[in-house]
């Protein structure tokens, strides 16, 4: 092919592919190869100087520097992490890209990661995907004083005085749930578990009036939000997928749905829609320090927040506690008798907050040990604003500032000189004499910790253990696999991938 020119030979654009031209060709690709590989291989591993952790750049998946690391990364985190920490020690970064990945593991790693200020190691950075779902304003896309009063909102709503309350509607909705069980039967735990939760949920979060009345569109929305929360998200929050674009209308929808409910209380105060005590009525009277009030469109963003937390946590370790408990038939035997210690007496007495929060160590720590084995988050993650200094294993260390610093708690909590036999489920390792987890303030990880703890741990312990305390004294249960289902690692939030399935029997000594 020829074009033409204005007073000049014509050009032959097909010569461009032979002879001195080819090696041009070639010469550039080379050049530029050389740049990607300077900027996400020798830039990487340079930055921070002589105290900078050692960098990840060989994989066994593949010997392509760099490139072998990140497809390790993405077929399964954990163990990639795991080996990293084998092979490197308790820090060490691995290049993603053009960013650096720094991992901190084991108790005297992950202090400076809990202890540190949001000045020095920021959410905000990390976390600004999630505002296509909580929405504009609202806890991470919030300003630093608005984000303090959301918190602190939430807080008066998950405090003690409350909890007590919420312990007998968590209750109430768990024996109306198992009503529709029957007498006998089979069915998915993970699922049954996961409905019950958004049940009871919805009850404390909501109120009376969205858990009778709106709880199906709620449900499906926030099905939709769920659902629009992938891998892809994180790195490209607005890429236009059918998941994003479902998420957006439910979002929209879950808004307009609960501004109609906020507008109906304040139109009708008079008239009862709750007993006051769910966290919406609370969110609706926060002012912010400059006198503002929070929009509906705030509130609603603050409960989406809430049920994000609460469900996945709730629902992901209440199958996992089960499903332990039922595959051990020493610590079933156990937990049985513990509950029937309680309630014997008074065996139609009520599920209230001291018998859950006091009476039942032998169910709490078994919670803790799902936990422990099977943290819903198998990453925790900041931005480092400024230098970090490390202290791990007799090494200092210096963390450059712009580096993602990154915690496995599932790693961190299955190291075997800090819990022993650590792939068993034996939740005495909780108890007295024993006492595992405070080996090291940053040892157990179960809800974080440090300034950053979940505060609606709490809530969670109470929720689980109340479900569980009436499950497993109203029915004799079973497992129909011969083991616990692996650990989908491939999901955001992880949970139990494989057969869930129970066999159950209504008790005859139930009332």
């Amino acid at each position: 092919m020829t074009l033409p020119t204005s007073g000049a030979a014509p050009i032959n654009v097909g010569g461009l592919v032979g002879g001195s031209d080819s090696m041009l060709v070639g010469l550039t690709c080379l050049s530029v190869l050389s740049l990607l590989y300077a900027f996400f291989v020798l830039r990487p591993r340079t930055k921070g100087g002589s105290s900078a952790p050692p960098t990840v750049t060989k994989s066994p998946v593949s010997g392509l520097p760099v490139v072998g690391t990140i497809v390790e990364f993405g077929k399964s985190p954990v163990k990639m992490v795991q080996r990293c920490y084998e092979e490197y020690g308790p820090v060490f970064t691995v290049p993603f890209f053009h960013k650096r990945l720094t991992f901190l593991i084991g108790p005297e790693a992950q202090e400076p990661f809990f202890k540190a200020p949001d000045e020095v190691l920021s959410q905000d950075e990390v976390y600004g995907f999630m505002k296509p779902v909580f929405g504009p304003g609202v806890v991470y896309d919030a300003s630093k004083k608005n984000r303090q009063v959301q918190f602190q909102s939430m807080a008066h709503g998950l405090r003690t005085s409350r909890l007590k309350g919420y312990t007998a509607k968590i209750e109430k909705e768990t024996r109306q749930y198992l009503e529709t069980w029957g007498e006998s039967g089979e069915l998915d735990l993970f699922h049954a578990l996961s409905e019950l939760t958004i049940l009871t949920s919805s009850r404390c979060l909501h109120g009376d009036d969205v858990r009778e009345n709106l709880f199906k569109e709620v449900s499906q929305l926030y099905h939709d939000l769920d659902h629009g929360l992938t891998p892809l998200t994180v790195f490209f929050p607005n890429a236009p997928t059918a998941a994003h674009k479902k998420r957006n209308e439910a979002r929209a929808k879950m808004v307009e749905l609960f501004g109609k409910v906020i507008k109906n209380r304040r139109d009708h105060p008079d008239v009862k829609h709750s007993d006051g005590t769910d966290i919406l009525s609370i969110f609706m009277d926060v002012k912010y320090k400059d006198g503002s009030p929070i929009t509906d469109e705030q509130v609603t963003g603050l409960l989406i927040a809430l049920l994000f937390a609460g469900q996945h946590t709730s629902c992901i370790t209440s199958t996992w506690t089960s499903l332990f408990i039922l595959n051990n038939p020493e610590i079933m035997k156990r937990i049985v008798s513990e509950q029937m210690d309680i309630f014997d007496s008074e065996p139609d007495a009520a599920v209230d907050y001291k018998k859950v929060n006091e009476d039942m160590p032998l169910l709490h720590n078994s919670m803790k040990e799902a936990l422990r084995l099977c943290p819903p988050l198998i990453l925790l993650i900041r931005y480092a604003v400024k230098e970090l200094k490390v202290k791990a294993a007799g090494k200092n260390y210096t963390i450059p500032k712009g580096d993602m610093v990154l915690i496995s708690p599932s790693v961190g909590m299955r190291i075997p000189e800090v819990f022993k036999d650590p792939d068993t489920f034996d939740p005495d390792r909780f108890g007295p004499g024993r006492e595992e987890d405070k080996s090291s303030p940053y040892a157990y990880m179960g809800f974080g910790g440090g300034m950053h703890s979940c505060m609606g741990q709490n809530f969670a312990f109470v929720q689980v253990k109340t479900i569980l305390s009436v499950l497993f004294r109203e029915f004799e249960m079973e497992m129909i696999a011969d083991k616990v289902p692996d650990i989908d690692y491939e999901a955001m939030v992880v949970g139990p991938k494989g057969d869930c399935r129970i066999r159950y029997k209504k008790r005859q000594t139930s009332k």
